[in-house]
């Protein structure tokens, strides 16, 4: 007798990382709700298109405002919650944490993590500040008794790639931040998302930080670069903004410009992402599901010289 599958619904589910989640949901096998703010005229074409291709899916679309007579009995017919609301959202979760304690039938619920593993990182203060909201809304969850997962997902793949590569735009030169040879991880958008539904639904992810840190994602910005110019056949000139300058913007560039510097500096010149190791006791998604054929760095970049992503435009978060 076939499990009966979870029903998910997503916050943010129209927006950039939002997408990948749903469509991972749905080709899952999962009832799949997206709440979205009203369409209207108003409404950019883009998104419009985005909900027109969830509902073929068989997405179920219910629109309304983030207020907590609206999400509360949407909630209600869900197991499991997922929210991806951008940076400047982060605290409008808490209205989503109120709901769920009233709902009282969520069983796992994953708040907008995705990137670095807040709890173990100390970056310059914008990122900080930042990451401040995201602690805050972790703890929430936990003093609300409020099953979770939280998730550190990394570097979205595609979205770097385009950012540090800049492959649409046929550039000679590619700006390196510190010298080029801190790791970083970049995993693709769909294995983020695919990775996501599986701990969303797995009890050895209830209650649990899981990381996504699969071994062959891990590499530098030069080596990144190296790759590229072998697949491309292209070559490039690297311009260097050393960590000392990235410091000093971070400090002179006005809000919100200050933070994509100040979490470039975390990722490129501290290392935050492999700075600390996983013991025993953490969890892991490719240790979780080592079945699973996740996309390494070198079969993404394939993916740009074949079928490459659209350009992501979103800010960082």
């Amino acid at each position: 007798m076939a499990t009966k599958k979870s029903k998910i619904l997503v916050f943010g589910g129209t927006g950039y990382l939002g997408k990948y989640i749903v469509k991972a949901s749905i080709s899952l096998g999962h009832p799949t709700l997206v709440y979205t703010r009203p369409l209207n005229s108003q409404t950019p074409p883009s998104k419009t298109q985005i909900c027109n291709e969830f509902d073929s899916m068989g997405v179920t679309l219910v629109q309304g405002e983030l207020e907590h007579d609206q999400i509360v009995p949407v909630i209600k017919k869900a197991d499991i919650v997922i929210c991806t609301l951008a940076y400047p959202q982060v605290l409008e979760q808490l209205k989503i944490i109120e709901a769920i304690k009233v709902a009282g039938n969520v069983k796992r619920f994953l708040p907008s993590d995705f990137g670095v593993e807040e709890d173990r990182i100390s970056p310059l203060p914008p990122f900080q500040a930042f990451i401040d909201k995201k602690i805050k809304i972790r703890r929430e969850i936990e003093a609300a008794g409020i099953p979770y997962t939280f998730v550190s997902a990394n570097c979205l793949g595609a979205y770097f790639v385009n950012f540090l590569l800049r492959p649409y735009e046929k550039v000679k030169n590619i700006v390196v931040y510190g010298n080029g040879e801190t790791k970083a991880i970049l995993n693709y958008e769909e294995d983020v998302a695919m990775y996501t539904i599986k701990v969303a639904n797995d009890p050895r992810a209830c209650n649990r930080i899981v990381v996504y840190r699969p071994s062959e994602n891990f590499i530098t910005q030069n080596d990144l670069i190296s790759l590229w110019e072998q697949k491309s056949g292209q070559n490039f000139n690297k311009d260097f903004v050393p960590g000392e300058e990235l410091v000093k913007l971070s400090k002179t560039l006005p809000p919100p410009q200050d933070i994509p510097v100040a979490l470039l500096h975390s990722i490129f010149v501290k290392g935050d992402l492999v700075n600390f190791d996983l013991g025993e006791d953490d969890l892991e998604a490719s240790h979780l599901y080592p079945d699973y054929k996740y996309t390494s760095i070198n079969q993404l970049l394939d993916i740009f010289l074949v079928d490459p992503p659209a350009p992501a435009f979103a800010a960082f978060g």
